[in-house]
């Protein structure tokens, strides 16, 4: 895990197929490879959250480790998008609305995911060519 030094993680629904769809977005978006990523259900989570004095594992938020802090649900989702390439970037400026009102937003989505986007039986397993983005594929 020498590699993680200087990036920041994502820990994300593995199963969920919105989530899947945003990574490969964030993926796609982040020219500078500052993010890596993990899915929830792995180890490598458990033992990231455990670092962090997190036990519980909640599967319906984005979890974003940064700097050696925390951020879930919107708050973890505009820290990455502040962090992409390209005109999406715009939209941090939604962090100057109140947690409680972006997070009620979020908990709905993320309450209806897999009824509108679906999910995997198994985590998917990223392409050869972003396998080494993945922590718990490494």
């Amino acid at each position: 895990m020498n590699n993680i030094k200087n990036k920041s993680i994502i820990l994300f629904d593995g199963v969920c197929n919105l989530c899947n769809s945003s990574v490969n977005f964030i993926i796609k978006n982040d020219e500078k490879a500052y993010f890596l990523f993990a899915s929830l259900q792995s180890d490598v989570a458990k033992e990231i959250l455990l670092h962090h004095n997190s036990n519980k594992i909640n599967f319906d938020t984005i979890i974003l480790v940064e700097n050696n802090k925390i951020f879930y649900k919107s708050t973890a989702a505009l820290r990455i998008i502040k962090r992409l390439d390209g005109p999406i970037k715009i939209l941090y400026f939604l962090i100057i609305v109140p947690p409680f009102i972006r997070d009620s937003v979020y908990n709905f989505i993320a309450k209806n995911r897999y009824k509108w986007y679906g999910k995997k039986e198994s985590c998917v397993i990223p392409t050869d060519n972003y396998k080494k983005r993945f922590l718990d594929l490494i």
